[in-house]
């Protein structure tokens, strides 16, 4: 397949998480996705974040694996994460779970700074490798557990996190700046729900479902994983 194959293929996606938003987002209280995040997912080409033998499979609108019992998001929950976030060009975002890099490349194209925390070190190595192939110069990644953020940059304006914990760990909270918001999938591995917590000028936290979804478990007692 070459650049043009995959623009058409990446365009189709992109109706696809337009349609599904109309169906799906009345629930939760929203219209449509902004257009500033349905022009990032229609830019940042999904195929180069994925392994080489699902490259062709790369703009199906549902999770793929991408090695060590880890996957790739759906892009329509990219999409969600991202749009409810509501960043600014000026934020500093957090991003636990890096993965290849997919996610990290949709918030670079609108967040000032993205700093990225992966456990395993082999996906770590490759998404930062992809990445500086596809110029996302304002993403740093490291790997650790992300159950502690990244302390030394905090606090940040905005947190995402691509893999759930039976419980929100205190640690985000507390590294997200007052006004902040954080979206995080949450709860045991049956009975997970996509939250959205907002921290306002006081410090006082709420949290909001939004939906219930399937992510791979955050592993929140590990060291990270060399391979």
């Amino acid at each position: 397949m070459d650049d043009d194959d995959f623009s058409a293929l990446r365009a189709e996606m992109v109706g696809e998480i337009a349609a599904e938003a109309m169906l799906v987002l009345q629930e939760v209280g929203m219209e449509r996705f902004t257009p500033q995040v349905m022009d990032a997912m229609g830019r940042v080409p999904r195929h180069q974040f994925v392994p080489v033998e699902l490259q062709p499979f790369a703009y199906l609108n549902r999770p793929l694996p991408i090695g060590y019992e880890k996957t790739i998001s759906q892009p329509f929950i990219v999409a969600l994460m991202t749009d409810l976030l509501d960043i600014g060009e000026e934020d500093t975002i957090l991003e636990i779970g890096t993965g290849l890099g997919y996610q990290a490349a949709i918030l670079s194209l609108l967040a000032k700074q993205v700093y990225s925390v992966e456990i395993i070190e082999e996906l770590a190595k490759q998404a930062k490798h992809r990445l500086a192939n596809l110029g996302c110069s304002n993403v740093e990644v490291k790997v650790a557990n992300g159950c502690h953020g990244w302390p030394v940059h905090a606090p940040f304006d905005k947190i995402i996190v691509t893999a759930a914990p039976d419980l929100i760990p205190p640690s985000l909270i507390n590294q997200l700046r007052a006004g902040g918001k954080m979206v995080i999938p949450a709860g045991l591995p049956e009975s997970q729900k996509l939250l959205l917590v907002a921290k306002d000028e006081h410090g006082m936290v709420t949290t909001r479902e939004i939906l219930p979804v399937r992510f791979s478990q955050l592993e929140e007692n590990q060291p990270p994983t060399r391979v």
